[in-house]
């Protein structure tokens, strides 16, 4: 289907892998206009086909990989896909997000997006050239591992068209054949790392998909898209954390501010502090580990370590596999996280879970619930632990579905430190209240990105009073919904870090910094207009946000920071309202006891997360009932009164069900 927007390819492919047919999905230019693209435009495909009573792992539901507009373009950091589905972690739709080339490709191919349904008899991948779409035996590349496979498919590709040819690849390791449930995607070596995206793709024995092509990405405006890319290049470059903190130490780098905050979660998040953190953190990765620093495509940051892991250089971890595998579970061999963060890759795994699940293991084996032989500051099984998981063997069979399922057979769920059965990041909540509600509140579960990543204000760059709830639900929404449409346009979440002026981070101590943190926290009722007229932001944010501008340029619709705004409010209220199909409202929305009941300084009650108390406020500002479900009245006035459950959530409200 053809489009008048700029950005676009104009078709989306649907593939049924039951019959091996093909067809063009039905994708108007009104939807892109709503949706945009990337993760947002899948919610919409999977609010459509997805029943209250389907499963993850099964022929109706949909895998879904899809670009967003600037992609291509030039725009910096725009080397991004997204891959959706019903998640087999969290039974709720997860979507998540990859760098590494695959979406570039996608779109050189001709498409902005791929529906995948049905399960293929035998073990495939498919081969997506221009506007052709070949099934291949995956047989003799079952069971290998992510690096191998993509090595392998080189070859095949030189083969089949008897040259090397340019082009992108996504694929599962062993963890996604044998259907864990936080297997991951990997493109190159960068992952769809979330919510099980590499098992739906096992169970519908999916090995790997490779795209090329030689269509032409075109903007709507080239020379004005091409005159702000330069100039955005430039700001990122001389922004103190884009151009200074990331490219020297990666993510790894906030470790040491996050020991010195209190929010280095440790030994399973019993503390947010660690004794032996000089030992792991990024200042001691850059001088003993790294060897050069990478990026993905059109990426001016440059934020990805390189390690060497039995004599060839590979990926090193960031900042969440880092902390979570050192801090988290009391070890302070850092060359040994840095192999495990490789074993894990290989083996197709999302390693903030399978990090976070150890550490619940370690815990209840501490507490004699599970005799299991894992324990904190022992590591001498841990790689074996690794391999368990993604064969299915042994204690690695319960492993594999998570803490939250290992807490309801074992016990413990007040330490198995998750939301909505999707383990947190490895930033302590209680010493940033903020990300608590983010967590809590994120449609996939616990995530830092989706719940708004409110840590950065609340000790990582700014120092807004992180224990106090005041303005924070406000400043949660904002930050959620700017975020999402960051997402759905296709680019990189790092460049909101140059949101901040480059002064306020140079100069934290400065009064009028300082003035800014002790005014956020009453911000609540103007943050509360943007929220409820977005409209009134009929402009762009200039030098510090030029999402809004480049969205413009690139695809030719009319945007501005206010439509922008509105389109991730939108965003995640559908995926919100789809969510509620599968039964998710207030009750679900919650952090482990340990969070919220237990202080972290004990006697003192203001380092835990009063979720309750905010949770109240959250609702309100997002148009959302008491219970947490998005209101008739919400929906409408974000456009979605068309989605087909519209009326029955209209039902639902008048007879008093929600």
């Amino acid at each position: 289907m053809a489009t008048k927007y700029g950005g676009y390819m104009g078709k989306v492919l649907k593939i049924d892998l039951s019959t091996q047919e093909v067809a063009e999905y039905p994708w108007s230019d009104e939807e892109r206009r709503l949706y945009i693209g990337g993760k947002t435009m899948a919610a919409k495909i999977l609010g459509d086909h997805l029943k209250s009573d389907t499963q993850a792992f099964s022929e109706e539901n949909l895998l879904i990989v899809s670009t967003g507009p600037l992609t291509g373009t030039g725009a910096p950091s725009t080397s991004r896909f997204n891959v959706s589905t019903l998640s087999p972690q969290t039974k709720i739709i997860t979507s998540s997000n990859c760098g590494g080339n695959f979406g570039y490709y996608l779109k050189k191919a001709g498409f902005d997006a791929v529906v995948i349904g049905g399960k293929s008899k035998e073990p495939v991948w498919i081969d997506i050239h221009n506007d052709k779409i070949n099934f291949h035996s995956a047989s003799d590349l079952w069971g290998m591992y992510t690096t191998k496979t993509q090595e392998a498919l080189e070859e095949k590709l030189k083969e089949n068209y008897g040259r090397a040819i340019k082009n992108g690849k996504i694929v599962i390791g062993p963890a996604g054949e044998n259907l864990v449930s936080y297997a991951s995607i990997f493109s190159n070596e960068r992952a769809a790392g979330r919510g099980g995206t590499g098992a739906v793709m096992g169970w519908k024995n999916v090995k790997a998909i490779t795209v090329s092509g030689n269509h032409e990405i075109k903007s709507a405006h080239p020379d004005k898209m091409k005159e702000l890319n330069k100039k955005w290049f430039k700001y990122l470059r001389n922004h103190p954390l884009t151009g200074e903190q990331l490219p020297k130490l990666g993510t790894a780098g906030l470790m040491s501010t996050m020991q010195m905050r209190g929010l280095l979660s440790t030994k399973n998040y019993t503390y947010g502090h660690y004794d032996d953190y000089e030992m792991v953190n990024g200042e001691t990765l850059a001088e003993k580990y790294n060897i050069v620093n990478k990026g993905c495509l059109t990426c001016p940051i440059k934020c990805a370590r390189t390690v060497e892991v039995n004599g060839k250089p590979v990926k090193g971890p960031e900042l969440e596999t880092l902390g979570l595998l050192s801090a988290g579970i009391l070890n302070c061999d850092l060359e040994a996280v840095c192999k495990w963060n490789f074993e894990l890759d290989e083996l197709g795994m999302d390693t903030i879970s399978a990090a976070s699940t150890l550490a619940y293991a370690m815990e209840a084996n501490e507490k004699e619930l599970w005799d299991n032989g894992l324990n904190f500051g022992k590591t001498e099984n841990v790689s074996q632990a690794f391999r368990d998981i993604a064969y299915r063997k042994g204690i690695g069979d319960e492993l594999a579905n998570g803490s939250r399922w290992c807490a309801e057979k074992y016990g413990g769920k007040e330490f198995a430190i998750n939301s909505k059965g999707l383990e947190l990041a490895a930033y302590e909540p209680r010493r940033s209240v903020g990300l608590g509600l983010g967590y809590a509140t994120s449609n996939r579960g616990g995530c830092h990105l989706n719940g708004g990543y409110m840590v950065l204000f609340e000790g990582l760059s700014l120092m807004v009073n992180p224990q106090t709830p005041k303005g924070k639900a406000d400043l949660t929404v904002m930050l959620q919904d700017l975020m999402e449409t960051v997402s759905a346009a296709g680019q990189c979440l790092f460049t909101t870090y140059a949101f901040l002026p480059s002064p306020a981070v140079k100069n934290p101590n400065a009064w009028y910094v300082k003035a800014v943190c002790a005014i956020l926290p009453f911000s609540g009722p103007v943050v509360r207009l943007l929220h409820l007229m977005p409209q009134i932001a009929c402009f762009h944010l200039p030098v510090i946000f030029n999402q809004s501008k480049a969205l413009k340029y690139a695809t030719g619709m009319n945007v501005t920071f206010g439509s922008f705004f509105k389109c991730g409010k939108r965003a995640f209220t559908l995926e919100r309202h789809i969510n509620s199909r599968f039964g998710i409202d207030r009750k679900d929305d919650t952090l482990p006891k340990r969070l919220t009941d237990v202080p972290q300084v004990e006697g003192d009650d203001s380092t835990r997360v009063p979720l309750e108390k905010m949770k109240d406020v959250y609702y309100r500002a997002r148009g959302w009932s008491k219970d947490g479900v998005p209101t008739p009245k919400t929906l409408k006035k974000l456009n979605l009164d068309g989605l087909d459950s519209y009326k029955e959530t209209c039902r639902a409200f008048k007879e008093g069900g929600l």
